[in-house]
């Protein structure tokens, strides 16, 4: 039916449920379950009679086709190996739904025995729209079924074992083991000793870790990582810091928390005033022979993600919202990064980032730039400090490190030492955060 949800669609930062653009029968499908494709690319074909399912497969199969995940090979007599697949981009004509961007192909890993479907890591349930069809009609909780598909996803089979086979199919943990060798049987009667086995190790390992000696192909959140890191290795960056007492700031954020205000929005908001005097701060060198002013001050703060890679909502215009307004949009944005349902504004508009590993007790770091940025500021953990006063009299206050990596095509020294002594300014006065 129209409007019916057909696929799940992951890209590298949201998974997307993609639905049918018209009603029809579902003649043939194109990218096969875990396949990767291009943009625009058709996933499946639909028809309006069932006399033309023949020439839609027909069209679908002289074009070329998206690679499939490839089976696991079985392991052989020494040691098993790591399978992993590489998808082609299917170049076909669409009439049924396509995909915003290209999804993912599971690399599978060779074990001894069938590795059990493993719930996901985050919680999420995600299911097929046949398996959730199939889940109703045989009156299935989808939250008991553990998923076979890419990234824990419950297919059809998943469910149907659940419902027939009685089993839920989570698995408390997979591991990989050495393969054993055959017994070598004596021709005849000598002390020849029988071929040793390979040790297998007693040590239980936890469930959540990857399985030792296994390979685990990136995630399309990792790839897309891994390909900004690169590609901020190509800009000239430096770095510097300072030490930011957080007595006040640590206050008023007690005052606060009971108001569902966050410390990443009163962050935020300090460096978005202190952004506002500073522009070079947050525009960009597109060209690498001019610099582009952005018109908004939109500070991104990193998150990590449970299954890997990071992405950074962003937290639109900080100079100018006020921090109840900034708290509440962060709370939203922070549920829905962690179930990669952010739209692609929502995670792309930064003009300047923020990365906070204080909160694991990292003292102080330097960040990667970001591409496209100016600059990206790191913040360490707050911790009580002996500090020399004026006078020579001793006394013990809270301070954090923070650090700036910026772009130095246009961004100077100076530049940064300005930006960083009026944001120290501000967090150690920060009744302006609420003006």
């Amino acid at each position: 039916a129209k409007g019916e949800s057909v696929a799940i669609v992951e890209s590298d930062k949201a998974d997307m449920d993609v639905e049918a653009f018209d009603e029809g029968i579902l003649a043939t499908i194109v990218v096969p379950e875990g396949g990767m494709t291009g943009v625009g690319n058709a996933i499946a074909y639909l028809v309006d009679q069932e006399s033309e399912m023949e020439a839609a497969k027909a069209q679908a199969g002289s074009a070329p086709q998206a690679a499939a995940p490839a089976p696991a090979p079985a392991p052989e007599a020494t040691s098993p190996a790591a399978a992993t697949t590489e998808a082609a981009p299917a170049q076909t004509e669409a009439k049924a739904a396509a995909p915003a961007q290209a999804a993912v192909v599971s690399s599978p890993v060779v074990a001894t025995a069938a590795a059990a479907p493993q719930p996901r890591a985050d919680g999420r349930i995600i299911a097929s729209p046949l398996a959730k069809v199939r889940a109703k009609e045989l009156g299935v909780d989808l939250a008991i079924v553990g998923g076979s598909g890419p990234n824990g996803r419950i297919t059809e089979s998943d469910v149907e074992r659940v419902a027939f086979g009685g089993t839920t199919g989570m698995a408390s943990a997979v591991g990989l083991q050495e393969a054993q060798p055959m017994p070598v049987l004596p021709s005849s009667p000598t002390t020849t000793p029988p071929a040793a086995t390979a040790p297998v190790s007693s040590i239980e390992q936890d469930p959540e870790l990857p399985a030792r000696g296994s390979v685990e192909k990136f995630t399309t959140l990792q790839a897309a990582v891994s390909k900004n890191m690169i590609a901020s290795m190509e800009v000239p960056e430096f770095y510097v810091q300072t030490v930011i007492s957080t007595d006040k700031l640590d206050e008023m954020y007690k005052a606060l928390k009971p108001k569902g205000i966050a410390m990443s929005p009163l962050l935020a908001k300090a460096v978005g005033l202190a952004l506002a005097k500073h522009p070079v701060m947050y525009a960009s060198c597109p060209d690498g022979n001019s610099i582009k002013y952005n018109e908004h001050v939109n500070v991104a703060v990193a998150v990590a993600m449970p299954d890997g890679g990071l992405i950074t909502p962003v937290l639109a215009d900080a100079d100018a919202n006020d921090v109840t307004d900034l708290a509440s949009s962060w709370k939203d944005l922070l549920g829905r990064a962690r179930s990669k349902q952010l739209k692609p504004e929502e995670y792309s508009s930064g003009t300047f980032t923020i990365s906070n590993l204080g909160m694991f007790g990292v003292d102080a770091f330097k960040p990667i730039l970001p591409p496209g940025t100016a600059a990206i500021m790191s913040v360490g953990a707050s911790k009580p400090t002996v500090v020399a006063g004026d006078d020579g009299s001793m006394k013990v206050e809270k301070q954090m490190t923070v650090g700036l990596a910026a772009d130095h095509r246009i961004v100077y020294g100076a530049h940064a030492a300005e930006f960083l002594r009026d944001l120290k300014e501000i967090i150690e006065n920060p009744v302006q955060l609420l003006v």
